[in-house]
């Protein structure tokens, strides 16, 4: 239908801002409870496993290609009913009711709820080298990727607490694990740093910055050092490199109406998905910098869809099934 202004509006009981595990999963569950939702894509349709290469701990899948995995959630997310958008959320006001998202073409959505699942994204070196090996022994997450350096050696970019956390979780498999900082101290707390190091697989390399990921046609070889004191370049030969300098959540849109800590996460309910507005609930990255996992994003996604559905219930807001859509039993 066509709004105030002439332009496209289209109303939903649930719109699904995000399209990674989370919002895939708040799909899901959402037209299994009858909400006919609407999910937008955004910029990157599958979110960030459809540029990871193989998964290894994803349930019933002993090893899956990232995009393989997001395509069969996409497809049964519409083979569930749910109205699949290609389309980028460019504003929303949360201030009025139903709710009201703007799409980067002038469609205006509005929601009597909002899942908010837009996900989010490693900080990167820049390096083009980098880019050139990710997912071929350069990445941005040890409990995703650290089993396959199982016997090899391997480093850290980052002096935080999930530098440090990250270094240690890969001392469980690699042989030998160098944590890379450019200053001469950690940021991480004490109690992560006697960790560090009193573990004899760790080794920290001081006032070093990567300039450079070495590799061939294997996968990564090694590392370009460069000495923030002295100048000089050396060379570190290790078979992965995991950069630790933190995450950008997608938030920008919601800053200055939902609650968010001081890096852009959106705050929650503890033991919810419910945010500082009533009906507009987040789910996987936006507002976890613990875990950061595909599994507990899919959770979270399952747990905004039936948060969902109890406001709509408590409000009287009556759920419409979609045309066609076999719902099954909710489980």
């Amino acid at each position: 239908m066509k709004g105030a202004q002439g332009v496209d509006e289209l109303h939903s009981k649930v719109l699904i801002i995000g399209s990674g595990p989370a919002g895939c999963t708040a799909g899901v569950y959402a037209a299994r409870a009858a909400l006919a939702p609407r999910l937008i894509e955004g910029p990157q349709p599958g979110g960030q496993l459809t540029i990871t290469t193989e998964v290894e701990n994803w349930p019933g899948d002993e090893s899956v290609l990232g995009p393989e995995l997001m395509a069969r959630m996409r497809d049964q997310v519409r083979k569930a009913g749910v109205d699949v958008v290609g389309d980028l959320i460019v504003e929303v006001d949360l201030t009025r009711t139903p709710f009201l998202a703007i799409g980067d073409g002038g469609t205006r959505y509005t929601a009597d709820t909002i899942v908010v699942a837009t996900g989010a994204s490693a900080r990167w070196l820049g390096l083009e080298s980098e880019t050139e090996y990710r997912g071929r022994g350069v990445s941005a997450c040890a409990t995703c990727d650290g089993f396959f350096y199982r016997g090899r050696v391997c480093a850290v970019v980052g002096g935080g607490n999930t530098a440090v956390e990250e270094a240690l979780y890969l001392t469980n498999f690699a042989e030998k694990v160098y944590l890379v900082h450019r200053r001469d101290s950690l940021r991480a707390d004490r109690t992560n740093q006697a960790r560090l190091h009193a573990n004899p697989k760790v080794e920290t390399i001081w006032n070093s910055e990567v300039v450079e990921v070495l590799g061939d046609a294997t996968g990564v070889t090694g590392i370009a050092l460069h000495d923030t004191r002295d100048g000089t370049v050396s060379e570190l030969a290790v078979h992965g490199l995991f950069v630790a300098i933190g995450h950008d959540p997608a938030t920008s849109l919601f800053k200055g109406q939902l609650h968010m800590d001081d890096e852009g996460y959106i705050l929650v309910t503890p033991g919810s998905t419910a945010t500082s507005v009533p009906g507009v609930f987040a789910a996987g990255d936006v507002q976890d910098k613990l875990f950061r996992q595909a599994v507990t994003s899919a959770g979270m996604g399952c747990m905004a869809a039936l948060e969902a559905e109890r406001y709509l219930a408590g409000h009287n807001i009556p759920a419409i099934a979609a045309e066609g859509a076999d719902y099954g039993t909710l489980v």
